[in-house]
């Protein structure tokens, strides 16, 4: 086997990277948002490179932010489409701050969420980035 042939195989392509530092435990919750706004992997993978925040990499997927105070999580489920303009609601409660971060992504183009929320899952997309950039 060439020297060439072996230095390939034991590294990964920039998406596999991407999905193996995504897939890690503190990012999974990141993984689960980004896999609902976006089921093209090579898309998601361009974007988290080309963004600096949170926000900006919606925005890069073509959703807009909206920020309200509560998330009523049982109500979202109701407006679930048909019925409603929600696509998904991505309830997430982080076990170590006993906090509820749901997410909620909307027919309109929008991306619904709490300022703690954003807070929180801006703080795992600079991990991801970080772990991408070393």
């Amino acid at each position: 086997m060439s020297q060439d042939l072996l230095i390939k195989q034991g590294t990964d392509s920039g998406l596999q990277r991407f999905e193996r530092i995504l897939s890690q435990g503190p990012l999974e919750g990141l993984k689960a948002i980004i896999g609902r706004v976006s089921a093209d992997r090579d898309t998601l993978c361009a974007c988290v490179n080309a963004a600096n925040t949170y926000e900006e990499f919606l925005a890069r997927l073509g959703y807009r932010l909206v920020l309200t105070k509560v998330i009523h999580v049982q109500d979202a489920y109701s407006r679930l489409i048909p019925a409603g303009g929600i696509k998904a609601v991505l309830p997430y409660y982080d076990i170590p701050t006993q906090g509820s971060l749901p997410t909620l992504v909307n027919v309109d183009g929008t991306v619904t969420m709490t300022p703690k929320g954003l807070t929180f899952f801006t703080t795992l997309f600079r991990e991801l980035k970080r772990q991408l950039g070393a």
